[in-house]
């Protein structure tokens, strides 16, 4: 027997057949997809626990009854909105690193600029923040926190499961997987999430290396949150069976206003928002603030339209109210305008959320108004659904993930046509305008080759680098005179603090030369890699908004082991992997 089968597997035809199966198989799996099949469940499963709990916290808990309070006695809303800001604001002003970062915006930053990288040590006090923020009557909603929520859990997940083959890159493939699964559960929509988080770095790109594990992740999250609250449609309005032409021309010239009205928030908004952040105030007295200005859009709102409709909190169970009851025009613009301001007021100042869920309401009013009052449409609903999908897709430049919303969250997926044609025509007319300064317009390109070479066998061994305590003419005449680097690295003592660069001296008056020290100048946002980081997210990074000259090379313990510039990267690139034989690190006089 043992003959025969060496005899057969030694047969010509054998071989070359096995050789070509090995061949097709190895072509099919070139990219290592099955480590997902175990680290994006398991993402998926304790995101889903995670939000259910926030869930169950914010929306049964403490909105129910603090909502009644609210519209038996409205006079409360203003010292109770205040009062959970400031807790929130004191929260992240003593028990976070910087109270700016959370949210939806930390976790595009984490993923553009530090490797998907989240601190993780402030993740509880965020939450609660969120908690505080939303629950006590924020205009806001559970998706900032359940996207952040989501995220830091993925990027902290990496760093435990490093040994099931995970890559420094994965990481950002996490960070956005878990955030996928947060949207997925938050919404009960797993499409969403997936489409959402692939969406969401970019205005005019996807994330495309996350598809797969934010795929499954998505479903899992879905299926845990399911499996506590539910699965039927976490909001819910009657569609009708068909539109017409002149609905479909009606959605476009909703989404052309829609997407206008986007433009003019979002912009007022980042102003609004970098005003806060510059404000030389401590920030509980930023929230206090923004709370108390909260609570006086929603006491003004139910003193003039007596109901149940206040343009604060989560108002989750203002959906209903808008889409299956008959509200007159004029309620509901004003609507649309209180909720926007209250958001304005509540994110603006650092409030701990997102503004997903309130430009989804504001568009549902806007489309409602406009079914009624202009198009005298019997089918409100279609001019609703263009409405929230125009607003989401004009605010986040996330045009699919507004359309699909729509059609999960509610649905009314008879509407996906009329949504798609108003949310396209918003995202054109909104332009590059965003709720978020952290989107970036697309992807750089990747180039090939890059992905396979590790930053240790470029980097510079041989390192010039400036001293803190030095003055600019020291460095001028010491450095620059000398060498013709672009920027350099700059010690306090042995220790790595920030670059500096050149062009500092043409920005600074010679004769104020021998009194500003390095230290005062230099550029302190210093960007470190791994040595095992690859050269494709090496350039990512240098083409990041700061444009970073270089990059810090670190071993683990941020022990400075070389430095890399684009130009290394151009040499690799020529050469595919030479290296630098250089050795030890010298400091300039």
């Amino acid at each position: 027997m043992t003959k025969i089968r060496a005899a057969l597997l030694g047969h010509p035809l054998v071989r070359k057949y096995t050789s070509l199966v090995h061949e097709d198989l190895s072509a099919t799996y070139t990219r290592d997809l099955h480590k997902w099949l175990i680290i994006a469940p398991v993402m998926g499963v304790v995101t889903g626990l995670l939000i259910t709990l926030l869930a169950k916290t914010i929306l049964v808990w403490m909105w129910p009854p603090v909502l009644r309070v609210y519209l038996a006695h409205p006079f409360v809303m203003i010292p109770g909105v205040a009062a959970g800001f400031i807790v929130a604001g004191l929260i992240m002003q003593h028990l976070t690193p910087d109270p700016d970062e959370h949210s939806t915006e930390e976790v595009i930053r984490s993923y553009h600029e530090h490797q998907g990288a989240i601190d993780v040590k402030p993740f509880v006090p965020k939450l609660v923040a969120a908690i505080a923020t939303v629950g006590l009557g924020g205009s806001a909603a559970l998706e900032g926190p359940s996207i952040y929520g989501g995220g830091a859990l993925g990027s902290w997940l990496w760093t435990r499961l490093r040994g099931v083959g995970l890559e420094p890159r994965d990481r950002r493939i996490m960070l956005i997987a878990g955030a996928a699964a947060g949207m997925s559960a938050v919404f009960r929509a797993p499409l969403t999430g997936i489409v959402f988080a692939l969406e969401m770095p970019y205005k005019d790109d996807l994330a495309h290396e996350a598809l797969l594990p934010a795929l499954i992740a998505s479903v899992t999250s879905y299926a845990t949150m399911a499996a506590f609250l539910g699965a039927t449609p976490l909001f819910d309005f009657a569609t009708a069976a068909a539109y017409t032409r002149r609905d479909l021309l009606w959605s476009a010239v909703l989404g052309l206003i829609c997407g206008l009205a986007t433009m003019v928030f979002t912009i007022t908004f980042r102003r609004a928002r970098g005003f806060a952040v510059r404000a030389p105030v401590p920030h509980w007295v930023k929230m206090a603030v923004g709370g108390t200005l909260t609570g006086i859009v929603g006491l003004g709102f139910v003193s003039v339209f007596h109901g149940a409709l206040v343009p604060i909190g989560p108002n989750y169970e203002a959906v209903p109210q808008l889409l299956q009851q008959v509200h007159g025009s004029a309620l509901l613009v004003a609507f649309g305008i209180a909720k926007l301001i209250a958001t304005l007021f509540s994110l603006g100042v650092g409030g701990v959320s997102a503004a997903f869920v309130p430009l989804f309401l504001a568009g549902g009013s806007f489309g409602t108004a406009f079914a009624q009052s202009v198009v005298h449409s019997a089918s409100p609903g279609i001019f609703a659904a263009v409405g929230m999908a125009a607003f989401i897709a004009g605010g986040y430049k996330a045009p699919l993930t507004a359309v699909i919303f729509v059609a999960e969250a509610t649905g009314g997926h008879a509407y996906i046509v009329p949504a798609l044609i108003g949310a396209a025509v918003a995202y054109a007319v909104s332009g590059e305008s965003s709720m978020s300064g952290d989107q970036k317009l697309h992807e750089i390109a990747t180039v090939a080759g890059l992905s396979r070479i590790r930053v240790r066998e470029v980097m510079r061994t041989q390192v010039i680098a400036a001293y803190a305590d030095r003055t600019l003419r020291q460095f001028a005449e010491r450095i620059g005179a000398q060498y013709a680097h672009a920027a350099y690295p700059v010690y306090d003592a042995d220790r790595v603090v920030g670059t500096i660069s050149m062009r500092v001296l043409g920005r600074v008056k010679p004769q104020a030369w021998d009194e500003t020290r390095v230290g005062d100048v230099m550029d302190r946002d210093v960007v470190r890699v791994p040595l095992d980081c690859d050269l494709q997210e090496a350039l990512r990074l240098m083409m990041t908004r700061h444009g970073q000259p270089m990059l810090l090379v670190s071993s683990s313990g941020e022990r400075l082991e070389g430095i890399l510039t684009k130009t290394d990267i151009l040499s690799a690139l020529d050469a595919r992997g030479t290296t630098n034989a250089d050795a030890g690190i010298a400091h300039a006089p």
